[in-house]
């Protein structure tokens, strides 16, 4: 008998490397414990940013259906219990670890990584729920992510960009090509940016999946400050604004909102989509919390296409007094078109370090990448809860505080923050 403290350690041991793309150890374990379907529809959500928000949307508005919803998601924040809901309710404890059980149980000698390890207990957990509709998120790329060992009835590529170049390659179109591989013959594929790689739509073209595009098939546009539309070809929705505030999120609303609508069966109502992009919610994705009037806004954007979309909206909401930027990233990542991101921006700058395994780095690595920007020459401090708390410091009622670079980033600010720190 083991806690899930205990099962989470024990998992994290059980392959050599955190990373190991590939389909073929997964599928022996997933076909050893006979697994079938994990709901009676199944959407898979990849590409480079949105794919939480998208989730978050198709879930939000399925369970304003009335519908049993499953989502799967990764990485979390603050407990391994975020990456498994239930209609809306995170996996308890007992949960989790009968399903580890079960998958242990299966595997043999057969080495899982930490994902593929949670993957299969989060499509045991789901499989056993009885669920109307199942939303996994894609972990890495999508061709040998092994979320796409399930067949789904309809997949969704929010968008493309660079990141984890090390495994999809070092453009748009090779990592397309990664990306892709979440779509099925003769199934919908939502496409949810404007400009997808030509190698997502060679794809979908070679494998006859009917590709739906934003901009192409289903359009979004605002009407005024409270309300936006969607459209296609048969509908015609006034929705309103999300409560999920960044600019990409309609954009990801509207995917969701097509996603669904290409499942089989009977159509939502106009209701339940209102409901649902009003409803949504996902922690650390411009999260605001207030200490002592100061707006510390939290951000996992940690590439440089989600730090476009943070620069954008802070053009977009001025605020009188002073903003920080608290900024620690992963050694892996492109930090340089990060910062670029915010030029011309009055930002004041504070680098943190990272603990994070073989991905760590600190303040100094972090400000030697960084030579020749405005934040090299930032405050420096040994990790994320001391960068907040001298960035709050020195704030005064009205100023803002962005914390922003990582998922580990935000998980350190909130702790930070419960403790008082």
């Amino acid at each position: 008998m083991r806690t899930l403290d205990d099962w989470l350690s024990h998992i994290e041991q059980q392959h050599a490397r955190s990373i190991d793309m590939g389909l073929e150890r997964v599928r022996d374990v997933a076909t050893a414990m006979a697994l079938g379907k994990p709901g009676a529809r199944v959407i898979t959500v990849g590409g480079t940013n949105g794919k939480g928000s998208t989730v978050a949307f198709i879930e939000a508005i399925a369970r304003a259906a009335g519908w049993s919803v499953g989502a799967y998601t990764s990485p979390h924040l603050l407990r391994y219990n975020e990456r498994v809901r239930i209609d809306g309710i995170e996996a308890d404890d007992a949960s989790l670890v009968a399903a580890f059980e079960a998958v242990e149980a299966a595997r043999g000698d057969t080495p899982l990584t930490y994902f593929e390890f949670g993957t299969l207990a989060a499509l045991w957990l789901f499989e056993r729920a009885g669920l109307d509709l199942a939303v996994l998120e894609v972990g890495l790329g999508g061709r040998l992510d092994a979320v796409n060992l399930v067949d789904p009835d309809v997949a969704v590529i929010t968008t493309v960009d660079i990141d984890h170049t090390d495994w999809l390659g070092e453009d748009r179109e090779a990592i397309g090509r990664e990306k892709a591989g979440i779509a099925r013959a003769w199934k919908p594929l939502v496409l949810g940016e404007v400009d997808s790689p030509s190698s997502v739509l060679r794809h979908a073209y070679a494998i006859g999946a009917n590709a739906l595009r934003l901009g192409s098939d289903f359009f979004h546009e605002p009407i005024d400050s409270q309300q936006w539309r969607w459209r296609d070809v048969s509908a015609d929705l006034v929705l309103p604004v999300p409560a999920l505030s960044a600019p990409a999120q309609r954009a990801n609303a509207a995917s969701a909102i097509a996603a669904l609508r290409a499942l089989p069966g009977d159509a939502m109502s106009d209701q339940a989509f209102a409901e649902g992009v009003a409803n949504a919610a996902l922690p650390g994705r411009l999260q605001h919390v207030s200490h002592e009037g100061v707006d510390v806004v939290l951000d996992v954007g940690h590439n440089p296409q989600a730090a476009r979309e943070l620069a954008a909206w802070l053009q977009v909401h001025p605020i009188p007094g002073q903003t920080r930027a608290v900024f620690a990233a992963l050694a892996d990542k492109d930090v340089v078109s990060v910062v670029a991101s915010f030029a011309g921006l009055p930002l004041q700058w504070h680098l943190a370090g990272l603990e994070a395994g073989p991905r760590a780095q600190s303040a100094d690595q972090l400000a030697a990448r960084l030579e020749g920007t405005a934040a090299a020459r930032a405050h420096r401090h040994a990790g994320v809860a001391d960068a907040l708390h001298a960035a709050l410091a020195s704030s005064r009622p009205g100023d803002r505080v962005l914390v922003f670079g990582s998922f580990h980033t935000v998980a350190d600010a909130m702790q930070a923050l419960h403790s008082g720190r």
